[in-house]
């Protein structure tokens, strides 16, 4: 599976203005937890803030993929927040996150999960994708450029 068709527009936010880290989680929580039945904003949450606990998923550079497991959860999703100002994400760079993209999935997809955040890793390590990215003013444009990096990749 690829990330980029785990995204759709309902699921990104573009330059939207977070304060914190626990913003911008909660931010991406009501994102994922969107018109899913067996899903709530506040699981989605403690889940990812779970995951923070053990340690920042910022990756550097202003990207960070938080991400969770959920037994409640049977399928994969992602979301995506492209942020105005970056916030302070712990990573062990201390740059201010601005692009965050995150991941759900089901408690037993392993492999898949591992999967994923090595795509997404590699995604993030292009600087000409990232700069894209950063330059991009609305949802649309956002996903147009996830799709066209990963249908070249």
């Amino acid at each position: 599976m690829q990330v980029a068709e785990l995204l759709d527009l309902d699921r990104i936010s573009c330059n939207i203005q977070c304060a914190s880290k626990k913003r911008v989680l909660e931010q991406l929580s009501q994102l994922l937890a969107a018109n899913q039945e067996k899903l709530t904003q506040h699981q989605v949450f403690d889940s990812l803030l779970s995951r923070e606990r053990l340690g920042s998923t910022g990756l550097g550079h202003g990207v960070a993929i938080p991400h969770g497991r959920m037994k409640e959860n049977d399928t994969t999703l992602a979301a995506f927040i492209k942020l105005q100002e970056g916030v302070d994400f712990d990573t062990s760079d201390h740059q201010p996150v601005d692009l965050l993209f995150a991941l759900l999935v089901p408690a037993e997809a392993t492999d898949e999960h591992l999967q994923l955040l090595a795509q997404l890793a590699r995604m993030f390590s292009d600087e000409a994708l990232v700069s894209k990215l950063r330059a991009s003013t609305d949802a649309r444009t956002l996903l147009n450029t996830i799709q066209e990096w990963q249908g070249q990749h």
